[in-house]
């Protein structure tokens, strides 16, 4: 039996994405549940990726099945594509299994030729319509299938609108319509060389191969990496029956939410415009009406309307994103999906939904994607700052936040200027697909046109990138590189502020000013917690950060680098004099000044703590980072500390190393300098002490860093235990204390037995990990990471997301080793992984005891850990331990 590549509407349903596209799966079930959706077929997802594999070749097997389906199509709508009297019309559009607003490409008024605009006319009495349609179709086809240039037909349009003294394509005649569809078929002819296609047939194959070619073109494979999608999942071909919004003052067209993607308001969102196609709205070309103004346009629009959003919401349970036509007074609906949302409004909404009983505590859990919760966690603007701020302009609040940085018109400006180490906004008229590069690097986007479902506002969103759009009162001249305002001309270069909450643009800089979590975003995260069974810590040097992290939901410290305490100002002298000391002695009493800085460091830290676990980390960089280099900079010290410079240049230099993350570092210190790890020993107990007097429960763990063999802990273990022991007695109090290691060399993975038999925990420092698994120095690899991961090398950057494949089985080999040896051993992850929410996930299914990542990251280490506890529930309900 061969296999079925082509579906009819009536015989998918919602559960069929996978191979029917989000937007085909959506369609066959809108028509299951009895929604007016104009009728016709699916091209799946298989037989893009077999064109693929058929080298760009659509085989004999499936262009049978879309001729019989198409035979079927004019069958049910008693029209015939290309016929002179009744054409039937289709659109093509690209479905893929998860939304990709705009990346891909439609074409609209398939079906049209010289022959069959005259049927048009004929069937709908309308000749303006018909001859508009065509122009539209000829501009769209020759642009998505054929890839000439869309600014060539647009200069086309501009040009007679300007020579005729009209301000908007409504205002063309016929006339203007025939002749400016003859001009378009010359200019196809010029850049193509022959006629434009007047056989609809040829036309449909052209415009399904365009579809499945616009899975791989540059913006969706950016916008692919930029959200998680596979790149083997191919695209899905929607041929669909057209119906048209730009019919006259009866129909029209628009985009509507059931409820605010800004702020998840339960009421209806949207935008509609009278007179239009549907890419007239999303591409921000007009600027649309608001969607409450159908209401007095065509009440009983409007009303329909409404009852099949709410049909829509019920039925898939969550926010839709809705798209309509409505042709001669005919309500049609032409695609739903879940709608892209800012991280506010899906915490609003999941809330709301489990307030009234739609879906439980779990599956709101699961909605959220806990990177979008960055967006709740960063600065917004001082509102003192506010006051004294220039506004320029107020356009529409596309997307939350603030953001601050230098003005850019061209995306590749932009890329190229945040390379540089630039903060940037993206400034366009309206952005397009191809805008995606520059939009990810910019701090926000403010368009001159569109609304709040126009193409700027909807990505933006969806990113959790700050977007004002539609702010008409901005003369935007990306030609002139300049942005004016009355008589204030800003230049590209210049600093300006956005504020997507409110729709204002301000001149200059505004400081920034930190965030409050509570009110819908406290109650989810407590479902989180009631959910997740994996601690979630984090990486804190100072009291500051510790509290801002137990704000953020921390259970304890799961790093804290005691170095970051040695490079202030106060401090660096006494280190510098341990380091330069050629005696022990002399080194001791360096050692000696330093002790009641770490002594109120560890204090200060055990007290933000209030109880929870400390893991502290012994000092660990090279000492070489404690010693200026400059000739200057070393004369300047030689001078503060009586000695010669030439003789501190000596000493400089050789403790100089050639590859310094490789050398004198880590517990090697220790071992040859053991008096730094009991002058750290010794400031980590007498803090401790004090905090208890105070009545604080301590509950420090000692790391080691870079073990490589087990020896080297079992030199260093007596050294802490003593210290720590002795200084216990003298106070006369108790103290349960932990030592372990951070294991974060390859070797260490493979003794991990060994090293257990010492150890009370181990700390996996997956940075250091990461960088000798892969031999890439990460102060380097910057260099050719980005490359690696675009040409397929690597599929993403393993300093961000864990390479679980490689680096992870090192991991999971030091937990099967270290358990094996001591059951009872507590596990945890500190390197910057710990917050990226597939590590969390893949530390979860490893059975660590916690994740530990820095305090902005923390709600977002603990929801990802929560959803990890619910995928291993469903799946085989338990995880390893």
């Amino acid at each position: 039996m061969s296999k079925k590549f082509v579906y009819s509407f009536d015989e998918g349903n919602k559960e069929m994405r996978g191979l029917l596209g989000g937007k085909g799966a959506n369609l066959a079930e809108m028509t299951n549940i009895g929604l007016p959706v104009p009728q016709g077929f699916t091209i799946t997802t298989e037989a893009c990726n077999d064109y693929y594999d058929n080298d760009h070749k659509i085989v004999q097997e499936v262009l049978d099945q879309i001729d019989e389906k198409l035979k079927q199509l004019e069958k049910e709508q008693g029209k015939t594509l290309g016929c002179e009297t009744n054409p039937l019309l289709v659109s093509v559009r690209s479905g893929a299994v998860f939304s990709m607003p705009g990346m891909m490409d439609t074409i609209l008024n398939l079906g049209l030729n010289d022959t069959s605009v005259k049927g048009l006319v004929a069937a709908t009495n309308n000749e303006r319509f018909s001859y508009d349609s065509y122009r539209r179709f000829i501009q769209m086809f020759s642009d998505v299938a054929m890839e000439v240039p869309k600014y060539k037909f647009e200069n086309v349009l501009d040009k007679v609108k300007e020579e005729r003294g009209y301000g908007s394509d409504l205002d063309l005649t016929t006339e203007d319509l025939k002749l400016i569809v003859e001009e378009f078929k010359k200019i196809y002819k010029a850049e193509i060389g022959e006629d434009f296609p007047q056989d609809p047939k040829k036309q449909l194959m052209l415009a399904i191969e365009a579809v499945f070619r616009s899975w791989n073109n540059p913006r969706a494979i950016v916008y692919r990496k930029l959200n998680d999608i596979p790149g083997n999942l191919g695209t899905a071909v929607n041929i669909q029956s057209m119906v048209f919004g730009n019919m006259g003052m009866t129909s029209g067209t628009g985009v509507a939410f059931t409820r605010n993607p800004s702020t998840g308001e339960n009421k209806l969102f949207g935008e509609y415009l009278i007179n239009a196609q549907g890419e007239d709205v999303v591409a921000g070309i007009r600027t649309p009406q608001n969607i409450d103004t159908l209401k007095e346009d065509m009440p009983e629009m409007y009303n329909q309307f409404v009852e099949i959003t709410h049909t829509l919401e019920a039925h898939y349970k969550d926010m839709q994103d809705i798209e309509f036509t409505i042709e001669n007074g005919k309500l049609y609906i032409l695609q739903t999906r879940n709608g892209k949302r800012t991280a506010k409004a899906a915490i609003n909404v999941v809330v709301d939904l489990v307030n009234d009983g739609v879906i439980d505590k779990e599956e709101a859990v699961m909605r959220i994607e806990p990177n979008q919760l960055d967006q709740l966690l960063h600065p917004t603007f001082d509102t003192k700052a506010l006051k004294d701020a220039k506004q320029l302009a107020k356009g529409l609040p596309a997307s939350p936040g603030a953001a601050v940085g230098k003005v850019y018109f061209y995306a590749e400006d932009a890329v190229k200027q945040v390379k540089a180490g630039e903060k940037v906004l993206l400034v366009r008229q309206e952005t397009s697909p191809e805008d995606i590069e520059g939009m990810v690097s910019a701090e926000g986007i403010l368009t001159a046109r569109g609304g709040m479902t126009s193409h700027a506002a909807v990505v933006a969103r969806g990113m959790g990138k700050c977007c004002v759009a539609g702010c008409g009162e901005l003369r935007v001249d990306e030609a002139a590189r300049e942005i004016r305002v009355g008589d204030l001309v800003i230049k590209e270069g210049e600093y300006m502020s956005i504020d997507g909450s409110s729709g204002c643009v301000y001149l200059g800089q505004i400081p920034m000013t930190s965030v409050e979590v509570g009110g819908n975003f406290g109650v989810l995260m407590t479902w989180v917690d009631e959910i997740r069974d994996m601690m979630v810590r984090t990486n804190a040097d100072n009291p500051r950060d510790a509290k801002k992290a137990i704000e953020f939901g921390a259970e304890g410290i799961g790093l804290c680098r005691t170095e970051h305490m040695f490079f202030e100002e106060d401090r660096i002298p006494a280190v510098r004099k341990m380091i330069l000391a050629d005696n022990v002695e002399d080194r001791v009493k360096a050692l000696d000044s330093l002790l009641p800085f770490q002594r109120e460091d560890f204090h200060g830290i055990f007290k933000a703590m209030e109880g929870r676990p400390c893991n502290v980390r012994l000092l660990d960089p090279p000492l070489h980072e404690f010693l200026p280099h400059e000739d200057g900079a070393i004369a300047e010290l030689a001078g503060q500390m009586g000695i010669q410079a030439s003789e501190l240049k000596k000493r400089v230099m050789d403790l100089d190393e050639f590859n310094p993350m490789l050398g004198h570092r880590g517990c090697r210190l220790a071992v040859t300098y053991p008096e730094i790890c009991e002058m750290q020993a010794r400031a980590i107990a007498q803090g401790a002490i004090l905090a208890m007097k105070e009545g604080i429960d301590v509950k420090p763990e000692i790391m080691v860093p870079l073990i490589g063999t087990v020896n080297e802990l079992k030199m260093l273990r007596p050294i802490i235990e003593e210290t720590v022991d002795a200084e216990l007695e003298k106070a006369g109090m108790k103290l349960d204390y932990t030592v372990g290691t951070m294991i974060e060399i390859p070797r260490a993975c493979v003794t991990a037995d060994e090293i257990a038999e010492v150890a009370d925990f181990f700390s996996f420092g997956t940075n250091d990990l990461t960088q000798m698994g892969f031999g890439y120095s990460r102060d380097d690899a910057g260099k050719f990471l980005g490359e690696y991961v675009e040409k397929g090398v690597l599929e993403k950057d393993p300093f961000q997301v864990l390479d679980q494949r490689g680096i992870g089985k090192l991991v999971e080999m030091a937990v099967k080793l270290g358990r094996q040896t001591k059951p009872e051993l507590k596990l945890g992850i500190c390197g910057e992984h710990g917050g990226e929410p597939s590590s969390v996930e893949f530390c979860y299914n490893q059975g660590l005891n916690y994740v530990s990542c820095s305090p902005f990251r923390v709600p977002i280490a603990r929801l990802a850990a929560a959803q990890a506890t619910v995928k291993k529930r469903k799946g085989d309900g338990h995880r390893d331990k």
